[in-house]
């Protein structure tokens, strides 16, 4: 059989380059403020899709928190190993913690007792580390539903989460109650887009910027 070889490029960086240059030809990523253009590229990357960015939500400071969080060395806690798989942890700027509960063996027992999903079982065991945390949900929207409730329930306050589940059932209306709630600094991708590598990518671009910052 005959060996074949195709032109395509190989180069990592270039890759990013061109992949975000051709982000900014499709959207105007200019208009946006610019605590958020960073995120906002990376969202559309890991979608393969410019339009997620008209979908973009997120309070007043939330990046620059996230990226003050992130410098102080606080803990990235996620709702499922893709999650957490998808960060970049040399861009971590403090050799951060990255933790994700889902997998431990209390979780089956949890969920049942309560009637209710691992990844929002898994949630419950976040609370020794919520404080000043950075939260990423890019799986699970029944993990933000619980979250949001455990914070009304006077759990500690993360210094950001990043809401992003995905699918048809609950993925909405979880980033809808995130915004309303207003529990936390939040970066959310809205309707039933989202997903671990769009979560993840959110935290990358905080975290290369924080360790750009002068």
């Amino acid at each position: 059989m005959t060996a074949q070889s195709f032109d395509y490029l190989r180069d990592p960086e270039s890759i990013y380059r061109e992949s975000f240059a051709a982000v900014g030809s499709a959207v105007n990523v200019e208009a946006l403020p610019e605590v958020i253009r960073a995120a906002a590229l990376r969202i559309a990357h890991a979608c393969g899709d410019s339009t997620a960015i008209e979908d973009l939500r997120w309070s007043d400071g939330a990046a620059p928190a996230g990226r003050a969080a992130l410098a102080a060395g606080a803990a990235v806690i996620t709702d499922s190993r893709m999650v957490a798989d998808g960060i970049i942890r040399r861009s971590l700027p403090a050799d951060n913690p990255v933790l994700c509960t889902l997998g431990l063996g209390s979780v089956r027992g949890l969920a049942a007792r309560g009637d209710t999903t691992r990844s929002a079982a898994a949630v419950e065991l976040w609370v020794p580390w919520l404080e000043g945390a950075v939260v990423v949900i890019g799986n699970a929207p029944t993990a933000l539903f619980r979250l949001l409730e455990g914070i009304a329930e006077g759990w500690p306050q993360p210094a950001l989460i990043v809401g992003m589940p995905v699918g048809y059932v609950g993925a909405a209306e979880a980033k809808q109650a995130l915004i309303e709630a207003d529990a936390a600094p939040y970066i959310a991708l809205t309707g039933r887009r989202g997903g671990s590598a769009v979560a993840a990518a959110t935290i990358n671009a905080l975290a290369i910027e924080q360790g750009a910052a002068p």
